[in-house]
């Protein structure tokens, strides 16, 4: 006779793909050393030579913050790629289950949109990694930018076709959607999913100097950025009035925090595309006028943060499934928000505050800003490697016995 073993994850669930989002987010937050501390001119990112010329002769402090930066994206890349292959052969197999039947006939099929969310995040990943570590690659980018708008595209259909078959059921029957079962923020996912493929279409706005692939660009990007903003509207109305009802589910109510990462990418998606009217349209937008711009986005972060945390702590959220025996797939929507407000604290220090003139760079009050964004990162990559103990770990006995073989 032998002890059954298993992984919270081997009990399949979409939400998974958060652990990828996640991994994929935090190489984000390590580029952000890299775009705001290393000197570059000429592109709107910093490349493979600019960090080589700091290893050649930039100042040591430098040098272990570009080594670190360069350290931190690959792993966490790495760790975004595996659990995203992992998600999608784990998915397929989830397909021809009985659970799987069940969840698309529940308000949890647009856990479905997970897929798309974490993929689209992948793609932003991948070039950040050929920035890095691809010499020569600014040279050829205009060639990718095309290719890179196809596959955001074809992430972006692929949503659109998963948000189409869930809105199709619950607006055609009945009794297609469940009400109480809505209070939590858990709608919003397909919001961010949209949010996702809108900010990599808009790169190629931002970054390319050719008329035609910003223009395409723009648009596309406005298409998505749109339709997730339309949608995150009827989904936090309609979630916020089934809270008020029935209280906030209790594994879902990471979800109430979901409004700060979406928040984040639709601040970067207005941010390049800002920029990309301006370079190719010949456009004005004053730093102050982004200071400002970020400063609302962060003051709304902030509450939602604010409320988020006040909803899990009366729940006891934290105690049961972070720091308790307890698990929830759902409980990698908490990596989101940390992450988001990380990156979002670096665009306003640096493109808010400095560009408006109103801090010094690399001053007193500068490295205290950075340090809030520093905080939540490294407070994220705790919170990451603690939920993939728990729910990637070495298995724990079930107590169940099965013959041996």
């Amino acid at each position: 006779m032998t002890t059954t073993r298993t992984r919270p994850a081997d009990s399949y669930s979409p939400l998974y793909f958060l652990a990828s989002l996640g991994a994929g987010g935090l190489s984000v937050t390590f580029f952000m050393y890299l775009m705001f501390w290393v000197p570059y001119s000429g592109r709107p990112v910093p490349v493979f030579e600019d960090l080589a010329a700091v290893f050649a002769g930039g100042p040591l402090a430098l040098q272990i913050a570009v080594a670190i930066a360069m350290a931190g994206i690959a792993v966490m890349a790495f760790f975004n790629i595996k659990l995203l292959v992992w998600n999608l052969g784990a998915l397929a197999r989830f397909r021809q289950t009985p659970a799987y039947a069940a969840l698309k006939s529940s308000n949890a099929e647009t856990s479905l949109l997970a897929a798309p969310l974490a993929t689209a995040m992948t793609i932003n990943g991948l070039f950040i990694v050929g920035l890095v570590f691809v010499p020569g690659l600014w040279s050829v980018v205009e060639y990718l930018f095309p290719f890179a708008m196809l596959a955001f595209l074809a992430v972006g259909i692929w949503a659109l076709r998963l948000i189409g078959d869930f809105l199709g059921r619950v607006l055609s029957q009945p009794e297609g959607f469940d009400i109480k079962a809505h209070n939590s923020f858990a709608q919003m996912l397909p919001a961010f999913a949209l949010a996702m493929v809108a900010v990599g279409l808009a790169a190629p706005a931002a970054m390319s100097a050719n008329a035609a692939v910003v223009g395409i660009a723009l648009m596309a990007s406005t298409f998505f950025g749109v339709a997730s903003v339309v949608y995150a509207v009827f989904a936090a109305i309609t979630g916020m009035s089934a809270m008020l009802h029935h209280g906030t589910a209790r594994e879902a109510a990471p979800t109430l925090m979901v409004v700060v990462p979406l928040l984040t990418i639709l601040g970067i998606l207005s941010m390049r595309q800002s920029h990309g009217l301006h370079m190719g349209f010949d456009t004005a937008t004053h730093a102050a006028e982004t200071m400002m711009f970020m400063a609302r986005i962060l003051a709304m972060q902030v509450l939602f943060v604010l409320l988020g945390v006040l909803v899990l702590r009366k729940q006891g959220y934290f105690s049961d499934f972070v720091l308790g025996g307890k698990t929830s797939p759902g409980s990698y929507a908490l990596v989101c928000p940390g992450v988001a407000l990380s990156v979002m604290v670096q665009f306003f220090v640096n493109k808010g505050l400095v560009a408006a003139g109103l801090i010094a760079k690399f001053g007193f009050v500068y490295w205290s800003l950075t340090a809030i964004a520093i905080a939540a990162q490294i407070l994220m990559i705790a919170l990451v490697i603690r939920l993939h103990r728990q729910h990637f770990g070495q298995p724990a006995a079930t107590g169940a016995l099965v013959p041996a073989a």
